[in-house]
C-alpha cells in the first residue's frame, strides 16, 4: 500500500478529532501514515508541495476537499494525484453523491481497498474550482444565510450529532422569498437557454448531487461521466416558490414545469448582479461567469 499523507483542518474541534483517530488507527495498522493539520490557504500549498508520490487522504467535508483540489489545480500537480477522503463535515455532499461511506472506519477501510478512478472538476473563467456543485441566485442566498444559520445551529448538540444541517433548508427558506428572481442569459454550450426576459429563481451547476447536507439540487448529476448537469427554477410567484421548496425538499422539484433541466460542458450566466456559491465559497456580485467542465481532471479512491 502506497503510503499516506492525510490532510486536515487544525481548527478541527475535539470530537472531530477523536473521530479522525479511529480512522488514522484503521490506516496505520496498513501502511505509513503523517498527518499534516493545516489553517491557510499558505500551510496548505506548503503541505502539498511536499506530497511527493504519497496519496493524498483530506480528512474534513466539502470546504476542505474543495480547498486541497484548489490547491492542486493552482500547483499543476492535480493530474498525477490521487485523493481519498475521510468525511468529517456536517454536509459531506460530494462523499455523499461519489458513495464514500459517511463512517470514518468504513472511509478508511475505503482508502486501503477502494479503486482509484478518474473524476471530472469545473473551473470558471478566473481558473477557480468546483468540486461539488456551483449555484447562482436564490441558491447562492441560501447559502450565505445557510452559513450563517449552520454557525449558530451546530452548536446544538454533540460533535457531528447537532442542528449544523439545518442551516441550508432554513436559509433555502429564506431565499426562496428574498430576493424573488434575477434576470440571467444562461447559455449551455452556447445556446441560450434562459434569456433576460425569462426571470429565474436560481441556477445550479452540478458535478455532484447535493448542497447543503442532502438537498438533491441536481439529483442525476454524475462526477465522472464527463458532463454538468444544469439546473434552472423559474418559480418566481409567491405559491409556485413555496411549491419549488417543497418539491425540492421531496426531490421532485425537476418534473415541474417552471425547472428546466439540462446538461452540458460550458455553462455562462451574465444579467443582473447575482453572487455564485461555489462548493459553499461565496463569490460576488458578479454581472458574468462562465464555467467549463473537464472531464477526467483527477483520480479519487472510490468504492
Amino acid at each position: 500500500m502506497d503510503p499516506l499523507l492525510v490532510i486536515t483542518n487544525a481548527d478541527a474541534g475535539t470530537a472531530d478529532q477523536e473521530t479522525l483517530e479511529e480512522g488514522l488507527e484503521i490506516l496505520r495498522d496498513a501502511t505509513d501514515v503523517e498527518v499534516a493539520a493545516t489553517s491557510s490557504p499558505g500551510e496548505l500549498d506548503g503541505v502539498l508541495h511536499r506530497a511527493g508520490s504519497r496519496r493524498i487522504v483530506v480528512a474534513g467535508g466539502d470546504g476542505s476537499l474543495h480547498a486541497v483540489i484548489a490547491s492542486l489545480h493552482r500547483r499543476g500537480d492535480l493530474e498525477k494525484a490521487v485523493v481519498g477522503l475521510l468525511p468529517l463535515g456536517t454536509g459531506n455532499d460530494f462523499a455523499r453523491s461519489m458513495e464514500v461511506p459517511l463512517d470514518i472506519k468504513d472511509a478508511a477501510r475505503l482508502i486501503l481497498t477502494g479503486e482509484v478512478r478518474p473524476v471530472d472538476l469545473l473551473t470558471d473563467d478566473e481558473d477557480g474550482v468546483v468540486v461539488n456543485n456551483v449555484h447562482v441566485g436564490a441558491g447562492a442566498q441560501a447559502s450565505r444565510r445557510g452559513a450563517r444559520w449552520k454557525k449558530r445551529l451546530g452548536s446544538i448538540g454533540i460533535g457531528k450529532v447537532n442542528l449544523g444541517k439545518l442551516g441550508y433548508p432554513i436559509g433555502a427558506f429564506q431565499a426562496s422569498f428574498m430576493p424573488p428572481s434575477v434576470r440571467l442569459r444562461i447559455e449551455i454550450d452556447g445556446e441560450v437557454v434562459n434569456d433576460l426576459d425569462q426571470p429565474t429563481l436560481m441556477v445550479a451547476v452540478g458535478n455532484g448531487i447535493s448542497v447543503g447536507g442532502g438537498a438533491e439540487l441536481t439529483p442525476d448529476a454524475d462526477a465522472e461521466d464527463g458532463k454538468a448537469d444544469v439546473m434552472i427554477s423559474r418559480a418566481v410567484g409567491p405559491i409556485s416558490r413555496f411549491g419549488y421548496v417543497l418539491d425540492m425538499a421531496r426531490r421532485r422539484h425537476r418534473e415541474r414545469d417552471d425547472v428546466r433541466y439540462l446538461r452540458g460542458r460550458e455553462v455562462r450566466i451574465s444579467g443582473e448582479e447575482f453572487y455564485a456559491a461555489a462548493d459553499g465559497e461565496i463569490d460576488g456580485p458578479l454581472r458574468d461567469r462562465s464555467w467549463t467542465l473537464h472531464p477526467h481532471a483527477w483520480s479519487m479512491i472510490l468504492p
